[in-house]
């Protein structure tokens, strides 16, 4: 299990925060709430008592939806209605969500033209389908005396799909590799 964050939520190993979980009816831990009805009505503070015979009366569930409050807020509806609702909004709200990925071209200094051709047509392709793409231009051995053939050659790249991309992160030279990020247009 991760960190503790805060009353009742948890931290995951991937640092994303767990959702906590949702008391209704006996699980509810205050003395008094303040109830609302199942139209929306507010009905005041009232002893939990109370509000569990009322949500009986309906054949509802009393649910706590906000436990920070003082008296907590307590809700009179149908929670397996609601959280059906709820997984619904977040699996549209996930369908709508893009995570455009980030692909990677490593290139050489010295490379072949075809062989920059076809990196190329990859970068191109990666750029059309809305990724990413991750420039990382390495230099070996005696190649670091000639650097300025891999500024071209980065500059080269730019210039060729710069009908497709944008440049996100400038080339960036860190020790041996020189790392650029373009995004789609």
């Amino acid at each position: 299990m991760g960190k503790r964050i805060g009353k009742g939520s948890r931290q995951s190993k991937k640092g994303g925060i767990i959702r906590k979980r949702i008391r209704i009816n006996q699980w509810i831990r205050s003395y008094t709430v303040r109830l609302i009805g199942p139209e929306g009505d507010q009905l005041g503070v009232v002893n939990l008592k109370d509000a569990l015979h009322k949500s009986e009366e309906l054949e509802l569930d009393l649910v706590e939806v906000a436990p920070e409050a003082t008296p907590p807020v307590c809700r009179i509806m149908d929670f397996s209605k609601y959280k059906y609702e709820q997984e619904k909004r977040e699996r549209e709200a996930k369908k709508h969500h893009k995570i455009g990925d980030v692909k990677e071209i490593r290139l050489r200094p010295f490379i072949g033209d075809h062989d920059y051709q076809v990196k190329l047509a990859h970068a191109k392709e990666f750029l059309q389908k809305g990724n990413k793409v991750r420039i990382r231009l390495l230099f070996r051995g005696r190649e670091m005396a000639h650097q300025e053939a891999g500024r071209v050659l980065v500059d080269r790249f730019v210039k060729d799909v710069s009908g497709l991309a944008r440049i996100e992160r400038p080339a960036k030279q860190m020790g041996r590799i020189v790392i650029l990020t373009l995004g789609p247009k």
